[in-house]
């Protein structure tokens, strides 16, 4: 046996099988040759896992938001092919209509909340449908090419306990069962200290993603929307839900005026394309309302230097620690939006306070 391979121990020989050892070291070195080599937003998702450090790219994080979006509605896309929606109900909405549940919305949840996990796992996420449970993972890696090529993207660090994500895996769910597809949404936002500062919003059917990071960039789609021919007449066009009563309507009169144009569509991410794309002048909403279903819009509005707001005229808080209801209604616009709240506010005075 040679001296290299042995070693003496209080008089005794011992084998030392150095094979093993030697291939251990060549592996991880491969390994880490293998993750190094990758561009940084284009590492697999497993590389977020094993990362521990303290901040956020959210470079990066934009394209994960864009890559969510579009997979939960390939999910969509496949339950509405099939028509197994195995539908339920959630119970009643504010406004008293039911809610409905299908599928689609828990494929695309788990599609979209797990894939953003695996890359993210220390970043806070909520989605509509948390409560669901996901017997499959899923995950993806970060693919850079869904921005275009002229987006300004820059690498941009922030703490990761100032991060939140809110996701919408399917928004417009009762359209969807009733194939009312153009309504139907994926969303995601990011949210930083508690402000939208980017957000996604999917149309599967389309196949149209509109994002906007706040002060950076936004998609070509959007781009050609914002530059629509603008909405000329002195007389407000206002989105409310389809799913609100009569009385919605009568209040969005007595507000704005007998000649005001009144546009029910439904899901908040559509009616929030519809102000981007000059088909309403202003998105109104007169009860409470989930945060996910409203925090890309606000981060999109924001990037095109509109505003959403509560009907106290003030900001929408989107921290971990707030609560995912707004309970305060909204006002979104492009534009005149401190003229339309104050006719909101004339009104709540002549009505001791109430909007409905």
């Amino acid at each position: 046996m040679s001296r290299a391979n042995k070693e003496i121990m209080n008089g005794r020989s011992i084998r030392i099988n150095r094979v093993p050892a030697t291939i251990t070291v060549i592996l991880l070195t491969i390994v880490l040759v293998y993750f190094l080599n990758f561009h940084k937003e284009e590492r697999p998702a497993i590389y977020g896992m094993l990362r521990s450090d303290n901040r956020v790219n959210l470079r990066k994080m934009l394209i994960a938001a864009i890559q969510a979006a579009q997979r939960g509605g390939l999910e969509i896309l496949d339950v509405a092919h099939s028509r197994q929606l195995k539908e339920r109900s959630k119970g009643k909405t504010a406004e008293g209509v039911n809610d409905p549940f299908t599928d689609a919305d828990g494929r695309s949840h788990c599609v979209m909340k797990q894939g953003l996990k695996r890359i993210f796992p220390r970043v806070q996420i909520f989605s509509e449908e948390d409560k669901e449970y996901c017997k499959d993972a899923h995950s993806f890696d970060l693919d850079p090419t869904v921005l275009h090529e002229t987006a300004i993207v820059p690498d941009v660090e922030v703490t990761v306990q100032d991060v939140t994500v809110w996701v919408d895996p399917l928004d417009a769910t009762k359209e969807f069962t009733e194939e009312l597809y153009e309504y139907v949404t994926t969303m995601v936002c990011v949210a930083v200290a508690g402000q939208p500062v980017i957000g996604v919003i999917h149309n599967p059917f389309s196949g149209h993603t509109a994002w906007a990071w706040v002060g950076h960039s936004m998609s070509e789609y959007l781009a050609e929307l914002h530059n629509l021919p603008r909405h000329s007449s002195e007389e407000p066009i206002i989105t409310i839900s389809r799913s609100h009563t009569a009385a919605a309507n009568d209040v969005t009169r007595s507000v704005f005026g007998d000649n005001v144009s009144i546009l029910t569509a439904a899901g908040a991410g559509y009616k929030v394309l519809q102000v981007v794309a000059n088909n309403a002048t202003a998105y109104l909403h007169t009860s409470i309302i989930k945060k996910w279903d409203i925090c890309a819009g606000d981060a999109i509005l924001r990037a095109l230097g509109g505003a959403m707001t509560t009907l106290n005229d003030e900001p929408i808080n989107y921290g971990p620690n707030e609560s995912p209801v707004n309970k305060y209604g909204l006002l979104a616009s492009l534009e005149q939006h401190g003229k339309y709240m104050e006719r909101l506010s004339k009104y709540r005075t002549l009505h001791n306070g109430k909007l409905r």
